[in-house]
């Protein structure tokens, strides 16, 4: 079987896009057999330089790079390509159009797998951009109907925090753990049927036992379709 070439825009953090590279490798061994494994390209990134235009608000900027990172991958070879973080797909739409190649969004797969399962009111963890802007909640409401819960002020400032400050970093805290199973508690007392772990470092921190709805892992989530449009 001849493989796609997955190309992967990652750094963001490398913590994160460790996991891409080993789910990817490990489904493609298991779905081909033998010594098979993925073919793939991956630009990452200095995780410094994009969260600062992050906290500065200097998203035309980190646009242009997320588009640069595009382009490197589209003239190494890929055959589509992956932002391998939930916040840079912010700018999803502006990195497809700038290339000639399939752009596999994240919260598409996502969103796919929950309506599967029958469930349409979902939990939403992630960075403050992704709980509080609209690139995301958005398009799982429009494209996929979806109602979207997530959590209030506080909580927020709890993931986001633990994200930067712990996850991206390498740091696993029992502490943090516990904060996250209380804020998943209290979106599923407000009706949620499920959450998205909708920052791939969350994966790290939280496991299914910590709640008592389902978590949609984003990172396994999308290298899982990755492989599936890699080998289709």
């Amino acid at each position: 079987m001849v493989q796609k070439i997955i190309g992967l825009i990652g750094g963001m953090s490398w913590e994160s896009s460790a996991e891409y590279y080993r789910i990817i490798n490990e489904l493609v061994r298991d779905r081909l057999g033998g010594l098979r494994s993925a073919k793939c390209l991956m630009w990452s990134f200095d995780f410094g330089e994009i969260e600062a235009l992050q906290h500065a608000g200097r998203w035309d900027d980190a646009t242009a790079e997320m588009i640069a990172a595009a382009r490197r991958l589209e003239r190494g070879g890929a055959d589509f390509v992956l932002i391998c973080t939930n916040t840079m797909h912010r700018m999803a739409e502006e990195v497809e159009a700038a290339i000639g190649l399939p752009l596999l969004h994240i919260a598409d797969p996502t969103a796919e797998r929950i309506k599967a399962a029958g469930l349409t009111r979902v939990g939403l963890l992630g960075t403050a951009f992704t709980m509080e802007q609209d690139f995301y909640k958005g398009r799982l409401a429009e494209r996929h109907g979806l109602e979207v819960l997530v959590p209030e002020e506080e909580d927020r400032r709890t993931v986001h925090r633990v994200i930067y400050d712990e996850l991206v970093q390498g740091r696993i805290e029992p502490a943090s753990r516990q904060a996250y199973r209380a804020v998943i508690a209290r979106l599923a007392e407000r009706g949620a049927q499920a959450v998205i772990l909708g920052c791939t470092e969350i994966m790290l921190l939280v496991r299914p036992e910590d709640s008592a709805v389902p978590l949609y892992d984003t990172t396994a989530i999308h290298a899982e379709a990755a492989v599936e449009m890699a080998i289709a």
